[in-house]
């Protein structure tokens, strides 16, 4: 099978298309043919040896997909043919995938492989974040930081569904005219996004933060927070992990809370499904269709790959196989 492989840690430039052997299924895995492969930014980080998990050169990258089940255990859940989507740390970019039987999804039948293959990390990261870390009420206002992007959009389109006011920002125009095109009324320009949200809200400040940049914005962002906020740390896409000072916290009554979904999720049995299942009734409502800013070729994933690290995308980025074109989801 064709498989992206990272065979050299000198960045998605170096991604190499090969013929490799095809997985097996071992234990509780479910073996699937791929169809689409969502393009996040850990893939970034792992083509330049910077992600918190290394595995040993080469290997094939990705983590997240949509597709059929070529082959599932009888207490699996699934069966041969069934369209599912499914999360893989690494292995997503080929034509076939073995992912562990908790971390594969039932795909409604009007969610295309390309969208789904969009959803079980940004999204089941983002229920998890704003719903069991967050504690989102409806009628609460949330500041999404990198609102264009696969973990902004994923917020934005989840925070209005639960009934939230959204406050997207973003670095240039365009990301801004796209972010409005998803139903956020107020979008503001993270140069000086502290003085705007302070207008947007007549000084009373969000309740929410999510933070998927890190960096120098983040002060400001605490200070953007109305009494008993939470600033929830996604990651930092700036590149810098920034500090707190601790006092900041007393004087409004503040939190901020870390969002590691993968964390969270892997030594609690079904987890994944539970949070999952709670996202099936808006997909399955339209209240979240995930918005596709691209879709590549295998042989162009470093192209999808390569936009990520400069900050380019708009949505959520897409590699297809063969399968996935003819499929047509």
């Amino acid at each position: 099978m064709r498989a992206v492989r990272v065979v050299t840690h000198d960045g998605p430039a170096a991604l190499s298309v090969d013929e490799v052997p095809e997985p097996e299924a071992t234990g509780d895995e479910v073996l699937i043919d791929v169809a689409a492969a969502g393009v996040n930014f850990p893939d970034l980080l792992l083509t330049q040896n910077r992600y918190q998990y290394k595995p040993e050169l080469p290997f094939v990258l990705g983590g997240e997909v949509a597709g059929t089940v070529r082959h599932a255990g009888a207490d699996s859940g699934f069966v041969v043919g069934q369209r599912v989507a499914a999360t893989t740390t690494i292995g997503a970019f080929a034509e076939v995938v073995a992912a562990p039987a908790g971390s594969v999804f039932p795909l409604p039948d009007r969610v295309s492989f390309v969208a789904g293959a969009c959803l079980p990390m940004n999204y089941l990261t983002m229920s998890f974040g704003l719903g069991i870390r967050g504690g989102l009420r409806e009628g609460e206002t949330v500041l999404v930081h990198g609102a264009a992007g696969g973990i902004g959009t994923a917020t934005v389109q989840l925070a209005l569904a639960l009934g939230a006011r959204v406050i997207g920002v973003t670095s240039t125009p365009d990301k801004a005219e796209f972010v409005r095109s998803l139903g956020v009324d107020t979008v503001v320009a993270s140069d000086g996004f502290k003085d705007a949200v302070a207008e947007a809200t007549g000084g009373a400040g969000v309740d929410m933060v999510v933070d998927p940049v890190g960096g120098d914005r983040f002060t400001d962002s605490l200070r953007s927070l109305a009494p008993l906020g939470r600033l929830l740390v996604i990651g930092f896409t700036a590149g810098d992990i920034p500090t707190v000072k601790v006092n900041r916290l007393l004087l409004n009554n503040i939190d901020v809370r870390g969002v590691g979904w993968g964390a969270y999720a892997m030594p609690r049995s079904g987890a994944q499904r539970r949070e999952w299942d709670r996202i099936v009734p808006l997909l399955e409502s339209g209240a979240i269709d995930p918005p596709v800013g691209g879709t590549y070729p295998l042989e162009r994933a470093h192209e999808a790959v390569e936009a990520l690290g400069g900050r380019a995308a708009l949505g959520k980025l897409v590699v297809t196989t063969s399968a996935g074109t003819e499929a047509n989801g």
